[in-house]
């Protein structure tokens, strides 16, 4: 019999479990959030559920005083940075935060569906506390041409749901250019997206 692998135990004192990711978002920071539909279904595929989507998103963001810096909405998952202030109702709020937005997407796939009662269309998301320049900068292009890395389109910039355009429009060519400087194959690999 193949023995399980054993919990690692974290510095907070709490274990980690294999195929649950921790989540300790106690900290003001900057964060990356992925998250992935059940079973990779194209939930997301319908323009007007991913208009739906983006909207949720901001405005679940503005209430929790999030400040988005990337987003990228594809037909089974999303990526997102975003700038979480201290205090519970911030850092700690990003977990209920996202199950709110996860609760109301289901809620709304399965009106748009006419199929109520289905609970389990997400699977668990995963944060990570960008804590150094190097790694931020790679996730934000990173999220920005998550839609060419899947092929969807050439230019990051005609996605129409993800921020590149828009950062792009608000940047300088310079500061863009060291964005687009930052490889982030180590990040795809991780995330297997």
């Amino acid at each position: 019999m193949e023995e399980l692998p054993t919990p690692r135990q974290s510095a907070a004192g709490t274990r980690d479990w294999p195929h649950a990711p921790p989540h300790r978002l106690g900290a003001a920071g900057v964060y990356m959030v992925t998250a992935r539909t059940s079973g990779g279904e194209p939930l997301l595929a319908d323009d007007a559920m991913k208009d739906w989507f983006e909207r949720t998103l901001s405005r679940i963001s503005e209430q929790l005083g999030w400040k988005l810096e990337a987003w990228a909405i594809l037909s089974n998952h999303y990526h997102f940075i975003a700038q979480v202030g201290a205090g519970k109702k911030n850092a700690e709020g990003l977990s209920s935060g996202i199950r709110k937005l996860h609760s109301l997407a289901t809620k709304e796939l399965n009106c748009r569906d006419a199929t109520p009662g289905r609970t389990r269309l997400w699977q668990n998301f995963r944060e990570t506390h960008l804590t150094l320049q190097r790694g931020y900068l790679a996730r934000l292009n990173y999220v920005h041409r998550n839609a060419v890395n899947h092929g969807i389109v050439s230019l990051a910039t005609d996605y129409k749901w993800c921020s590149a355009r828009e950062f792009k429009n608000a940047v300088t060519p310079a500061w863009l250019k060291t964005v687009v400087s930052f490889q982030f194959t180590e990040i795809a690999a991780k995330d297997g997206e």
